[in-house]
């Protein structure tokens, strides 16, 4: 059924739970698995005190950003399986959905898998959900694994 699964990883117990999901649909399919983590590419000011900011270059953030998605697709894989023919993607985008939404593009996929929170009630309208903005912004099917 499909080819290219697109997999948006954060680290979290969620993501790392659906991961044995997408390894079936994978396998059952015979696709080929693309893993996608995404940095915002501000670096952020990190006060030391209530008087002066220490600002982070460009540079150290993205080397941190590069270490933290490297440690997330080594563990996604493992959750994943030997055997199978992953591909990672780290996007820099201010926007989660916008930076899933460039990667599915970049990985020609044919299906953006990924967990949802299910956030509900107030939480859901005040935090937003980033599996919702993929929906809305995409021509591609969205499997939303609970």
């Amino acid at each position: 059924m499909f080819k290219q699964l697109l997999v948006p990883v954060d680290g979290s117990d969620i993501s790392k739970k659906s991961l044995k999901k997408v390894a079936q649909l994978a396998k059952s399919d015979g696709a080929a698995v693309t893993l996608v983590y995404v940095s915002d590419p501000t670096p952020p000011l990190a006060y030391s005190d209530s008087t002066m900011g220490y600002m982070i270059t460009t540079k150290e953030h993205k080397q941190a950003c590069e270490a933290y998605a490297k440690n997330v697709f080594k563990q996604a894989q493992t959750q994943l399986g030997a055997g199978m023919k992953v591909n990672t993607i780290h996007a820099l985008d201010i926007s989660l959905a916008q930076g899933i939404l460039d990667a599915a593009k970049k990985a020609k996929a044919d299906v953006i898998v990924m967990a949802s929170h299910k956030r509900t009630g107030i939480s859901g309208v005040l935090l937003g959900s980033e599996t919702h903005d993929v929906i809305v912004h995409t021509k591609l099917p969205v499997l939303v694994l609970g």
